[in-house]
Protein backbone atom coordinates (compact mmCIF):
# COMPACT_ATOMS: atom_id res chain seq x y z
CA UNK A 1 0.00 0.00 0.00
CA UNK A 2 2.96 2.33 -0.63
CA UNK A 3 0.89 4.21 -3.16
CA UNK A 4 -1.55 5.30 -0.43
CA UNK A 5 1.14 6.20 2.11
CA UNK A 6 1.19 9.86 3.13
CA UNK A 7 4.56 11.49 3.84
CA UNK A 8 2.85 14.19 5.90
CA UNK A 9 1.47 13.48 9.41
CA UNK A 10 -2.12 13.84 8.25
CA UNK A 11 -3.34 10.86 10.26
CA UNK A 12 -3.05 12.79 13.49
CA UNK A 13 -5.32 15.57 12.26
CA UNK A 14 -8.31 15.65 14.62
CA UNK A 15 -10.68 17.07 12.02
CA UNK A 16 -9.89 14.27 9.55
CA UNK A 17 -10.83 11.59 12.07
CA UNK A 18 -14.49 12.49 11.69
CA UNK A 19 -14.40 12.58 7.89
CA UNK A 20 -15.06 8.83 7.39
CA UNK A 21 -18.04 9.04 9.76
CA UNK A 22 -19.48 12.05 7.97
CA UNK A 23 -18.86 10.52 4.55
CA UNK A 24 -20.38 7.24 5.74
CA UNK A 25 -23.59 8.97 6.86
CA UNK A 26 -23.84 10.87 3.58
CA UNK A 27 -23.22 7.75 1.51
CA UNK A 28 -25.85 5.91 3.54
CA UNK A 29 -28.46 8.58 2.78
CA UNK A 30 -27.36 8.92 -0.84
CA UNK A 31 -27.52 5.14 -1.38
CA UNK A 32 -31.05 5.00 0.04
CA UNK A 33 -32.10 7.92 -2.16
CA UNK A 34 -30.51 6.24 -5.19
CA UNK A 35 -32.29 2.99 -4.36
CA UNK A 36 -35.56 4.94 -4.10
CA UNK A 37 -34.90 6.42 -7.53
CA UNK A 38 -34.22 3.02 -9.07
CA UNK A 39 -37.20 1.49 -7.25
CA UNK A 40 -39.51 4.23 -8.47
CA UNK A 41 -38.27 3.70 -12.02
CA UNK A 42 -38.95 -0.02 -11.77
CA UNK A 43 -42.44 0.62 -10.37
CA UNK A 44 -43.11 2.99 -13.29
CA UNK A 45 -41.95 0.36 -15.78
CA UNK A 46 -44.12 -2.24 -14.03
CA UNK A 47 -47.23 -0.08 -14.26
CA UNK A 48 -46.43 1.02 -17.80
CA UNK A 49 -46.05 -2.52 -19.12
CA UNK A 50 -48.99 -3.99 -17.20
CA UNK A 51 -51.55 -1.20 -17.58
CA UNK A 52 -50.79 0.35 -20.95
CA UNK A 53 -53.89 0.06 -23.14
CA UNK A 54 -55.80 -1.76 -20.38
CA UNK A 55 -59.21 -0.97 -18.90
CA UNK A 56 -61.86 -2.82 -16.95
CA UNK A 57 -65.58 -3.18 -17.61
CA UNK A 58 -67.72 -3.26 -14.48
CA UNK A 59 -71.20 -4.74 -14.63
CA UNK A 60 -73.15 -4.08 -11.42
CA UNK A 61 -75.20 -6.91 -9.90
CA UNK A 62 -78.89 -6.87 -10.85
CA UNK A 63 -81.16 -8.33 -8.16
CA UNK A 64 -83.81 -9.39 -10.66
CA UNK A 65 -81.48 -11.46 -12.84
CA UNK A 66 -80.85 -15.12 -12.16
CA UNK A 67 -77.41 -16.67 -12.01
CA UNK A 68 -77.94 -18.35 -15.38
CA UNK A 69 -78.99 -15.08 -17.02
CA UNK A 70 -76.00 -13.30 -15.57
CA UNK A 71 -73.59 -16.00 -16.73
CA UNK A 72 -75.09 -15.81 -20.21
CA UNK A 73 -74.73 -12.00 -20.25
CA UNK A 74 -71.07 -12.23 -19.25
CA UNK A 75 -70.47 -14.91 -21.86
CA UNK A 76 -72.06 -12.72 -24.56
CA UNK A 77 -69.99 -9.69 -23.53
CA UNK A 78 -66.71 -11.61 -23.45
CA UNK A 79 -67.49 -13.29 -26.76
CA UNK A 80 -68.42 -10.00 -28.45
CA UNK A 81 -65.31 -8.19 -27.23
CA UNK A 82 -62.97 -11.06 -28.07
CA UNK A 83 -64.06 -10.95 -31.72
CA UNK A 84 -63.23 -7.25 -32.08
CA UNK A 85 -60.02 -6.59 -34.07
CA UNK A 86 -58.98 -3.78 -31.69
CA UNK A 87 -58.80 -6.13 -28.69
CA UNK A 88 -55.64 -8.05 -27.82
CA UNK A 89 -56.96 -10.02 -24.81
CA UNK A 90 -60.03 -10.36 -22.58
CA UNK A 91 -60.09 -11.74 -19.05
CA UNK A 92 -63.18 -12.34 -16.92
CA UNK A 93 -62.30 -11.90 -13.23
CA UNK A 94 -63.87 -14.70 -11.22
CA UNK A 95 -65.03 -14.51 -7.59
CA UNK A 96 -61.80 -16.00 -6.22
CA UNK A 97 -59.71 -13.33 -7.91
CA UNK A 98 -62.00 -10.55 -6.65
CA UNK A 99 -61.71 -11.86 -3.10
CA UNK A 100 -57.92 -11.95 -3.47
CA UNK A 101 -57.88 -8.32 -4.66
CA UNK A 102 -59.90 -7.26 -1.61
CA UNK A 103 -57.96 -9.43 0.83
CA UNK A 104 -55.26 -6.83 1.71
CA UNK A 105 -58.01 -4.47 2.95
CA UNK A 106 -60.75 -6.79 4.20
CA UNK A 107 -58.76 -9.87 5.13
CA UNK A 108 -59.40 -13.45 4.05
CA UNK A 109 -63.13 -14.03 3.57
CA UNK A 110 -63.87 -10.43 4.52
CA UNK A 111 -67.10 -10.16 2.51
CA UNK A 112 -70.26 -12.04 3.48
CA UNK A 113 -71.46 -14.61 0.99
CA UNK A 114 -74.67 -12.70 0.26
CA UNK A 115 -72.78 -9.56 -0.83
CA UNK A 116 -72.56 -9.58 -4.61
CA UNK A 117 -69.58 -7.82 -6.15
CA UNK A 118 -69.75 -6.28 -9.63
CA UNK A 119 -68.54 -8.51 -12.42
CA UNK A 120 -65.25 -7.40 -13.93
CA UNK A 121 -63.93 -7.92 -17.44
CA UNK A 122 -60.35 -6.78 -18.00
CA UNK A 123 -59.63 -5.79 -21.60
CA UNK A 124 -56.24 -5.07 -23.17
CA UNK A 125 -56.24 -3.26 -26.50
CA UNK A 126 -53.81 -3.74 -29.33
CA UNK A 127 -51.07 -1.12 -29.42
CA UNK A 128 -52.08 -0.09 -32.95
CA UNK A 129 -55.76 0.50 -32.03
CA UNK A 130 -55.97 3.90 -30.28
CA UNK A 131 -59.74 4.15 -30.83
CA UNK A 132 -60.45 0.68 -29.45
CA UNK A 133 -61.92 1.96 -26.18
CA UNK A 134 -64.75 3.81 -27.93
CA UNK A 135 -65.52 0.76 -30.06
CA UNK A 136 -65.64 -1.53 -27.02
CA UNK A 137 -67.83 0.96 -25.16
CA UNK A 138 -70.35 0.96 -28.01
CA UNK A 139 -70.38 -2.82 -28.29
CA UNK A 140 -70.88 -3.41 -24.54
CA UNK A 141 -73.57 -0.71 -24.26
CA UNK A 142 -75.77 -2.70 -26.62
CA UNK A 143 -75.60 -5.73 -24.30
CA UNK A 144 -75.50 -4.16 -20.81
CA UNK A 145 -76.50 -0.47 -20.70
CA UNK A 146 -75.79 -0.27 -16.96
CA UNK A 147 -72.09 -1.03 -17.38
CA UNK A 148 -69.24 1.33 -16.43
CA UNK A 149 -65.69 1.45 -17.76
CA UNK A 150 -62.67 2.20 -15.61
CA UNK A 151 -59.93 3.45 -17.90
CA UNK A 152 -56.59 2.55 -16.35
CA UNK A 153 -54.83 5.20 -18.44
CA UNK A 154 -56.00 8.02 -16.15
CA UNK A 155 -54.94 6.15 -13.01
CA UNK A 156 -51.68 5.19 -14.72
CA UNK A 157 -51.01 8.85 -15.54
CA UNK A 158 -51.46 9.84 -11.89
CA UNK A 159 -49.17 7.05 -10.73
CA UNK A 160 -46.54 7.93 -13.33
CA UNK A 161 -46.58 11.54 -12.16
CA UNK A 162 -46.20 10.31 -8.57
CA UNK A 163 -43.20 8.10 -9.38
CA UNK A 164 -41.59 10.89 -11.39
CA UNK A 165 -41.99 13.19 -8.39
CA UNK A 166 -40.25 10.59 -6.21
CA UNK A 167 -37.42 10.31 -8.73
CA UNK A 168 -37.04 14.11 -8.89
CA UNK A 169 -37.07 14.45 -5.09
CA UNK A 170 -34.52 11.64 -4.69
CA UNK A 171 -32.29 13.23 -7.34
CA UNK A 172 -32.42 16.57 -5.51
CA UNK A 173 -31.53 14.83 -2.24
CA UNK A 174 -28.56 13.09 -3.90
CA UNK A 175 -27.40 16.43 -5.31
CA UNK A 176 -27.62 18.11 -1.91
CA UNK A 177 -25.75 15.25 -0.25
CA UNK A 178 -23.02 15.44 -2.90
CA UNK A 179 -22.70 19.21 -2.35
CA UNK A 180 -22.51 18.69 1.41
CA UNK A 181 -19.82 16.01 0.96
CA UNK A 182 -17.73 18.29 -1.25
CA UNK A 183 -18.10 21.14 1.26
CA UNK A 184 -17.04 18.84 4.10
CA UNK A 185 -13.93 17.68 2.25
CA UNK A 186 -13.01 21.29 1.46
CA UNK A 187 -13.39 22.27 5.11
CA UNK A 188 -11.35 19.29 6.38
CA UNK A 189 -8.65 19.90 3.78
CA UNK A 190 -8.34 23.59 4.63
CA UNK A 191 -8.23 22.70 8.33
CA UNK A 192 -5.47 20.19 7.66
CA UNK A 193 -3.49 22.78 5.70
CA UNK A 194 -3.82 25.22 8.57
CA UNK A 195 -2.81 22.63 11.19
CA UNK A 196 0.23 21.46 9.19
CA UNK A 197 1.20 24.87 7.86
CA UNK A 198 4.65 24.80 9.49
CA UNK A 199 5.39 21.31 8.14
CA UNK A 200 4.28 22.35 4.67
CA UNK A 201 6.50 25.44 4.77
CA UNK A 202 9.50 23.30 5.74
CA UNK A 203 8.72 20.82 2.95
CA UNK A 204 8.52 23.75 0.56
CA UNK A 205 11.93 24.98 1.70
CA UNK A 206 13.57 21.64 0.90
CA UNK A 207 12.23 21.81 -2.65
CA UNK A 208 8.81 20.11 -2.63
CA UNK A 209 6.34 21.33 -5.23
CA UNK A 210 2.70 22.18 -4.60
CA UNK A 211 1.70 19.13 -6.66
CA UNK A 212 3.61 16.87 -4.23
CA UNK A 213 1.83 18.33 -1.20
CA UNK A 214 -1.52 18.15 -3.01
CA UNK A 215 -0.86 14.48 -3.73
CA UNK A 216 -0.47 13.77 0.00
CA UNK A 217 -3.87 15.31 0.77
CA UNK A 218 -5.35 13.62 -2.31
CA UNK A 219 -4.35 10.14 -1.15
CA UNK A 220 -5.41 10.87 2.40
CA UNK A 221 -8.87 12.10 1.34
CA UNK A 222 -9.31 9.17 -1.07
CA UNK A 223 -8.51 6.66 1.69
CA UNK A 224 -10.84 8.25 4.24
CA UNK A 225 -13.59 8.72 1.67
CA UNK A 226 -13.37 5.10 0.58
CA UNK A 227 -13.49 3.82 4.16
CA UNK A 228 -16.53 5.94 4.96
CA UNK A 229 -18.15 5.09 1.62
CA UNK A 230 -17.77 1.34 2.15
CA UNK A 231 -19.28 1.58 5.64
CA UNK A 232 -22.20 3.74 4.49
CA UNK A 233 -22.95 1.62 1.41
CA UNK A 234 -22.79 -1.59 3.43
CA UNK A 235 -25.20 -0.24 6.03
CA UNK A 236 -27.52 0.97 3.26
CA UNK A 237 -27.46 -2.49 1.70
CA UNK A 238 -28.39 -4.11 5.00
CA UNK A 239 -31.19 -1.56 5.44
CA UNK A 240 -32.61 -2.32 1.99
CA UNK A 241 -32.48 -6.06 2.60
CA UNK A 242 -34.25 -5.59 5.93
CA UNK A 243 -36.93 -3.38 4.37
CA UNK A 244 -37.49 -5.90 1.61
CA UNK A 245 -38.03 -8.70 4.12
CA UNK A 246 -40.35 -6.61 6.28
CA UNK A 247 -42.43 -5.33 3.38
CA UNK A 248 -42.39 -8.74 1.69
CA UNK A 249 -44.50 -10.18 4.50
CA UNK A 250 -47.33 -7.78 3.67
CA UNK A 251 -46.81 -7.36 -0.06
CA UNK A 252 -49.90 -6.18 -1.91
CA UNK A 253 -50.76 -6.36 -5.58
CA UNK A 254 -50.30 -2.60 -5.90
CA UNK A 255 -46.53 -2.67 -5.46
CA UNK A 256 -43.89 -4.94 -6.96
CA UNK A 257 -41.18 -6.47 -4.82
CA UNK A 258 -38.71 -4.02 -3.30
CA UNK A 259 -35.66 -6.24 -3.92
CA UNK A 260 -33.12 -4.72 -6.32
CA UNK A 261 -31.80 -6.65 -9.28
CA UNK A 262 -28.12 -7.35 -9.93
CA UNK A 263 -27.50 -4.25 -12.05
CA UNK A 264 -29.01 -2.01 -9.38
CA UNK A 265 -26.89 -3.61 -6.63
CA UNK A 266 -23.81 -3.05 -8.80
CA UNK A 267 -24.84 0.60 -9.19
CA UNK A 268 -24.98 0.95 -5.40
CA UNK A 269 -21.58 -0.75 -5.13
CA UNK A 270 -20.08 1.99 -7.31
CA UNK A 271 -21.15 4.70 -4.82
CA UNK A 272 -18.13 4.29 -2.43
CA UNK A 273 -15.75 4.43 -5.39
CA UNK A 274 -17.44 7.54 -6.75
CA UNK A 275 -17.33 9.19 -3.32
CA UNK A 276 -13.63 8.47 -2.88
CA UNK A 277 -12.90 9.90 -6.34
CA UNK A 278 -14.91 13.04 -5.56
CA UNK A 279 -13.10 13.44 -2.22
CA UNK A 280 -9.76 12.93 -3.94
CA UNK A 281 -10.40 15.52 -6.66
CA UNK A 282 -11.88 18.00 -4.17
CA UNK A 283 -8.92 17.72 -1.82
CA UNK A 284 -6.44 18.03 -4.69
CA UNK A 285 -8.03 21.18 -6.12
CA UNK A 286 -8.47 22.71 -2.67
CA UNK A 287 -4.81 22.23 -1.76
CA UNK A 288 -3.60 23.68 -5.06
CA UNK A 289 -5.89 26.68 -4.66
CA UNK A 290 -4.88 27.42 -1.05
CA UNK A 291 -1.17 26.88 -1.68
CA UNK A 292 -1.23 29.06 -4.78
CA UNK A 293 -2.94 31.84 -2.86
CA UNK A 294 -1.36 31.77 0.59
CA UNK A 295 1.88 29.84 0.48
Amino acid sequence: MALLRSDLPLGGDGSARFLPWIIGCMVYLAALALAATMGAGRVADHWRSDLSGTFSIQIPPIAASTAAERDQLLHDIVDAITKMPEVASVHLVDDAEKQKLLEPWLGAGGLPEDVRLPDLVVVKLRSDAPSGLAAVRTRVAALAPEFTIEDHARWQGDMMAFTQSIELLASIIIGLIAAAAVTTVIFVTKTGLSIHRRVIEIVHLVGAYDSYIAKQFLLHAMRLGFIGGIAGAGLAGLTLIGLDRVLGTGQTSLLPALALDLDQWLTLAVVPIAVSIVAMITAHLTVLYVLGRDL
